[in-house]
């Protein structure tokens, strides 16, 4: 325990507090500590644990470490768990979520093979979950900055979904805390857990809480409050000016206070080495091993590394415990008071000393048979050691490690550093085996970025795989890597690129006698061969490697081929023929055991679903691929991004939103690489309910390499914001950049072409009939409107396997064709009813968009009967998914067009349109601007708009005269109180 007084933070303890109050009645929250090095985040969560055990809270704490460029996965949770599996307490509910044992060291096989890492997850939450019902619970998470990205992951994951939801009806969530602390000045513009950062504090349950710097006035109280005699004015200003506001440089330049170095020197490096200097040389020598350990070091194996007689050790530890430099913990540990002071000595260490005590640490790790856990850290030592051999071994182990606990990034780091010590490596002392060398480890490498979702990563080191390939590379393996090389490069759309290199890499094996080997790399070549257009290069060629895949039995093989003629041959996927093709093919991936395959056969199967209109259909192909997908640890490749996309669209094409914003939200925080694929539909739900704030959003996904998903989703919305905000010109700029952006080598015109014209129509229609109406120019729209109904026809009609696209894609082409009618002759009520009707096959938002377009046109035409019943029906619709800007158009039709039901005898006629009503209830109640837009989806300042025009329409001065107004008006009634 501490024994610095906490001065200064009264408020921050205070608010902390209440969130322990709160989740100690069943309000689940959590807390992002921030604040600089040195500020007191230890010392304010302990201070707060402290109350919270003094509450009959159960408190846990785990620790994240800093080990250069080597990652321990889950370290925190690992830490946390050994506490509970060491107290009986707890001991059924570990044993009610057995995912979590792998962390323990219990569990040996990969995570993919049982469940994968969404199982691992959601262990842990219902283990968080289970352990709050014994006693509420809190859990800390210490320097966060040196997280892991697998337990950043995690974190997102139990934050996100698995720990602080409220469950349907309003049911308390848990009786559980989560406070997390991290280095605000460690957060450089590209650290790691910035993103994380900004997604967890958008959520309603996560709150960040800064520690600033304290006021000189505390910072004097706090020096005084340490020294138990009196210290000259002089000495105490110096120190308060010196520290900042920063209490551990204060504790630090205080103590420094005695030595007789000829007064407080001026870094902080200098003020802890000073200190230590005032120790024994045996306490000395112990720090600067310690240091060497890390934050923290077990007592037996420091005994060992600093090789002193066991009454020595422990007087040398007593006498840093007792300068406060270091302080014991849990488990026979030792800890740094601070890591800055840990820093400091490590840095002062001489270069030889350095490599020797990080090589006295990898010996004792490798010779006290530590789990392969230790691997990393045992790696991180031999490297610093320069022992290079047994780094590369250690590596090596670590990878499989992480590759095991479903931890694909820090797999990636460790076969990478594996790869960074390969040349430095004697080639006799390298570690031997099958698929031990650099070509195929590289190879390996380039699989664990792909399963992690880093698709450009995965084709630079198959780049570098073949720059390794030389003449003594075995044919085999060199087509290998090509035909890798080639299937990545599809992945990131370099689609000339993977032709080039399939035909390599077929060029290389030859036909006769078949192998395994030529037959995917003819299977790679088929794919390859499809994308940039050469069908009949393609057919022939799958006709061929099928017949072959037979003869040798290579059912999973097969099984692709099968996919890629059921795509090429007669009417495709959408078909009842190409569909029992794909499901044979998916059968035969799955006996194969290939996942992959299998996973690409359901993709097919669930998009022909959908490009043939059957939306309810797709979702339960979508559903068995991501399920097949989490068995095998396969959540972050090709297609099942491409799934999680597809169920996402599906659900918002269906209308239903709130279950699609809740999927993106849940798919981002397991898979934060996923980008535009779980972003995408959910951006497309903000903007339809007014929120512009998706902008920024959709730009986002343009930073960095080119990614073709979300150059797709950012380029639907930002044209549809464009149309939303009234900018022709804009909106046909993106058009246009999309489509030249997403238009492969061979100048087939993406799906979503014929999507994209249609949205930049209605915004050039609006702004031609604006033009209309006001007697000005129009006709200088004409040549744009026609430009985007002919791409949206060649889109449509010629899609990219030179066919006519699908329902939807048919049904955007008669928005389109209705939008451009609008824009150079006015509303066509038949070519709106067409709309309407193609939209008819689920699409529920789009059918809504044209049956709005459809009333216009109707009262253009005085049809006003029909014009009435459409927009009550599409109010009804708008007002269910919550669509905003479109329910106060429909709104403005109806009171402009005079389409409401005749008022009855002594009913008064509101000024006030439906929204403007909505709106003026939500005053009566004493609402917020930003309280109504949140309960009528709607912005806050959108709803500063409403309020604005209410007290303007009803001559008001203020929001509360509006109120009484409406009231004597009869313009509100008077809402029911509950009877006594």
């Amino acid at each position: 325990m501490f024994t610095t007084p906490l001065i200064g933070r009264d408020d921050e303890i205070a608010r902390l507090a209440g969130m322990l109050e709160r989740a100690r009645g069943g309000e689940a929250r959590a807390v992002l500590l921030a604040g600089d090095a040195g500020v007191g985040k230890t010392r304010v969560l302990d201070e707060v644990a402290g109350r919270a055990a003094r509450a009959g809270m159960t408190v846990l704490t785990g620790h994240c470490v800093d080990l250069g460029d080597v990652g321990l996965p889950y370290l925190p949770f690992t830490e946390v768990l050994g506490v509970l599996a060491a107290d009986d307490r707890f001991a059924d509910a570990l044993a009610g979520h057995p995912s979590v044992d792998r962390l323990l060291g219990a569990g040996t096989e990969a995570v993919r093979d049982v469940g994968g890492r969404l199982r691992l997850f959601e262990g842990m939450a219902g283990l968080l979950a289970d352990l709050s019902e014994i006693a509420p619970l809190l859990l800390v998470l210490e320097d966060l900055h040196w997280a892991d990205q697998s337990s950043r992951d995690l974190l997102r994951f139990l934050l996100s979904r698995g720990i602080l939801q409220r469950p349907a009806g309003g049911a308390p969530t848990h009786r559980l805390a989560v406070f997390a602390s991290y280095r605000a000045d460690d957060l450089h513009r590209r650290h790691p857990l910035r993103p994380l950062l900004a997604e967890l504090v958008r959520l309603p349950a996560v709150e960040r809480v800064e520690l600033r710097p304290m006021a000189d006035a505390e910072v004097t109280r706090l020096v005084r409050a340490l020294q138990d005699r009196p210290l000259p004015e002089a000495t105490v200003r110096g120190i308060v000016e010196r520290a900042e506001g920063n209490a551990f440089y204060a504790e630090e330049l205080l103590a420094a206070t005695d030595t007789e170095a000829g007064g407080v020197p001026s870094g902080l490096a200098d003020v802890l080495l000073i200190r230590i200097e005032q120790l024994s040389d045996t306490a000395q020598q112990v720090l600067r091993t310690a240091a060497v350990a890390g934050r923290r070091v077990e007592h037996d194996l420091l005994r060992e590394a600093v090789g002193l007689p066991e009454d020595e050790l422990e007087a040398a530890l007593r006498e840093a415990i007792g300068r406060q430099l270091l302080v014991s913990g849990d488990g026979d540990t030792y800890t740094f008071r601070h890591a800055l002071a840990r820093e400091a000595v490590y840095a002062d260490l001489l270069p030889g000393e350095r490599a020797r005590l990080h090589g006295a640490f990898a010996r004792l790790l490798t010779g006290r048979g530590h789990p392969a856990e230790s691997a990393a850290e045992r790696a991180h030592h031999y490297r610093e050691s320069h022992d290079l051999a047994e780094a590369l071994a250690a590596s090596l182990e670590a990878a499989g490690h992480a590759e095991r606990v479903g931890a694909p990034a820090e797999e990636l780091r460790h076969l990478e550093a594996a790869l960074d010590l390969w040349a430095s490596v004697d080639p006799a002392a390298r570690p031997s085996g099958d698929g031990v060398d650099r070509v195929t480890l590289t190879l390996r490498a380039s699989a664990a970025a792909a399963h992690a979702g880093e698709s450009h990563r995965a084709v630079s080191l198959t780049r570098a795989a073949l720059a390794g390939v030389g003449q003594d590379t075995e044919s085999e393996l060199a087509a290998q890597v090509r035909y890798t090389l080639a299937g990545n490069l599809m992945s990131v759309d370099s689609l000339t690129a993977a032709f080039a290199y399939s035909s390599e890499a077929l060029a290389m094996i030859p036909a006769e006698p078949p192998t395994r080997t030529w037959v995917w790399a003819a299977a790679t070549h088929v794919m390859a061969a499809r994308h940039i257009g050469e069908n009949e290069t393609a057919l022939r060629v799958a006709r061929e490697a099928l017949r072959v895949a037979e003869q040798l039995r290579v059912a999973d093989a097969q099984a692709d081929l099968l996919i890629s003629l059921a795509i090429l041959e007669g009417g495709g996927r959408r078909t009842a023929e190409g569909r029992e093709r794909l499901k044979e093919a998916r059968e035969l991936a799955r006996q194969a055991g290939n996942a992959p395959v299998e996973m690409r056969a359901l993709f097919n199967l669930a998009v022909g679903c959908f490009e043939s209109g059957d939306l309810e259909g797709c979702v339960p192909w979508v559903t068995e691929g991501l399920d097949r997908a989490r068995r095998a640890g396969l959540l972050s490749s090709p297609y099942p991004l491409e799934m999680r996309y597809l169920h996402l669209l599906v659900l918002y094409t269906l209308g239903r939103w709130d279950e699609c914003v809740r999927a993106a939200a849940a798919d981002a925080a397991l898979l934060p690489s996923a980008g535009g694929y779980a972003m995408g539909p959910a951006l497309y739900v903000a903007l339809a309910r007014g929120d512009l704030g998706a902008v920024e959003r959709a730009r986002v996904l343009l930073e960095g390499p080119f990614d073709w998903m979300a150059t797709l989703v950012a380029g639907i919305a930002l044209t549809e914001a464009a149309v939303l905000r009234g900018e022709p010109e804009a909106a046909v700029e993106r058009t246009r950049a999309t489509v030249d952006a997403l238009t492969d080598d061979a100048g087939h015109l993406p799906y979503a072409s014929v999507r994209l014209a249609a949205l930049a129509l209605s915004a050039v229609a609006d702004a031609a009939v604006e033009l209309r109406s006001s007697g000005g120019e129009w006709h200088r729209w004409k040549d744009t409107a026609d430009e985007l109904v002919e791409l949206a026809r060649q889109s449509a009609l010629h899609g990219e396997d030179g066919a006519a696209q699908g329902p939807e894609g048919l049904a955007w082409l008669a928005r389109a064709e209705a939008e451009w009618a609008r824009a150079v002759s006015g509303p066509d009520a038949a070519a709106w009813e067409k709309a309407v009707t193609a939209f008819g096959f689920g699409d529920v938002y789009e059918r809504l968009r044209c049956q709005v377009r459809f009333v216009e046109a109707l009262l253009a035409a005085e049809r006003r009967e029909e014009a009435a019943v459409q927009a009550r029906e599409a109010r009804a619709v708008a007002g269910r998914l919550g669509a905003a800007p479109l329910l106060e158009r429909i709104d403005d039709l109806i009171r402009l067009g005079r389409l409401a039901d005749a008022p009855s005898d002594g009913e008064r006629t509101s000024p006030l349109t439906a929204r403007e009503q909505d709106v003026l209830r939500l005053l009566a109640r004493g609402r917020s601007n930003r309280q109504i837009g949140e309960e009528l989806f709607i912005t806050g300042k959108t709803a500063s708009v409403h309020v604005s025009n209410i007290l303007a329409k009803l001559g008001a001065s203020s929001r509360t005269e509006a109120v009484a107004i409406a009231y004597r008006e009869g313009l509100l009634a008077p809402e029911p109180t509950a009877s006594g």
